[in-house]
């Protein structure tokens, strides 16, 4: 460092890293609730989140906060399961979503083997067809269930 301060050149550098690892199951859920998710239960994250095949985060340098994340789920042979992708409001519109996505994608692309499935319940029109996903209708249809 030149002991120059944020002011110049450096006020332009990227204030985000995105990191290959899980957030706590307090983070998470947070996470969550500010990007306007369904919660789940902090049980179901001590338990599941564990059980992750693969998770990322993005950070935001200045304050060390986790402001976004994704994993995937799955058997890691057969079936994979793009999930819990959050960016935080305050820090949507910046390719947080992107980054994420991409190194979900790299890792498929590394360790999945052919013909594997992998799927995601999208609730943001036309961001993930750019990375190849397309709708299961007419052929089938997604569905859920929670419990009580």
């Amino acid at each position: 460092m030149t002991g120059h301060d944020d002011t110049s050149a450096d006020a332009d550098a990227d204030p985000y890293t995105i990191r290959e690892q899980l957030p706590s199951p307090e983070t998470f859920a947070a996470l969550r609730e500010a990007a306007g998710m369904p919660p789940r239960s902090l049980e179901g994250l001590e338990r599941g989140l564990p059980n992750s095949l693969y998770g990322v985060i993005a950070v935001h340098d200045p304050t060390d906060e986790i402001v976004g994340m994704g994993r995937i789920v799955g058997d890691g042979g057969a079936v994979y399961q793009i999930s819990d992708m959050a960016v935080h409001p305050d820090h949507q519109r910046r390719g947080l979503g992107t980054r994420i996505m991409a190194a979900l994608e790299t890792y498929l692309e590394e360790t999945a083997p052919p013909d594997a499935y992998v799927n995601l319940v999208a609730d943001v029109d036309g961001f993930y067809e750019r990375f190849g996903y397309e709708e299961t209708r007419p052929a089938s249809k997604g569905m859920y269930r929670r419990t009580e």
